[in-house]
């Protein structure tokens, strides 16, 4: 009798983390989903979660739609392969445009990258990376808060 309550718990946590589940295609939850309108993925319908002015980035849906080009090429009603798009590549700084397209919020990710040079904050030289902050511009040059002394 044990060995048969074994076996149906067991047969049920297979079937519980089986894909017959609809999840997030980002981050794997099954919750609350939604279709993306850009792609037509799976995603978490979270947006809400999003505290305003908080630059959190814990909502699966609002960070594929920011942040990312197929949401971009969607938005911007630019034809054709967003991957291919040179509207698209156009319309960012390279490093961005690599950014957007090679981040964890995408569902599938540029290859065949473009090259560019590194970003530096324009007084201390140091080497940045745009898609992930840190860095404030002041008459179009990059800085930190040591560059226009401030102690941070």
């Amino acid at each position: 009798m044990a060995q048969r309550k074994k076996q149906k718990i067991k047969k049920y946590r297979n079937t519980k983390l089986s894909k017959d589940y609809p999840r997030c295609g980002l981050c794997g939850k099954t919750g609350k989903l939604t279709k993306t309108e850009c792609c037509g993925q799976m995603i978490c319908d979270d947006a809400e979660q999003y505290v305003l002015f908080s630059y959190a980035q814990n909502s699966c849906y609002r960070n594929h739609d920011r942040y990312t080009v197929c949401s971009h090429h969607h938005n911007e009603k630019h034809k054709g392969d967003w991957k291919e798009c040179q509207k698209c590549k156009e319309d960012f700084e390279t490093e961005m445009y690599v950014w957007r397209g090679t981040n964890e919020y995408n569902f599938e990710k540029l290859v065949n990258l473009p090259k560019y040079e590194p970003t530096k904050r324009a007084k201390c030289g140091i080497i940045i990376k745009l898609g992930e902050g840190r860095y404030g511009m002041f008459k179009g040059k990059y800085l930190c808060g040591k560059c226009v002394g401030l102690e941070l």
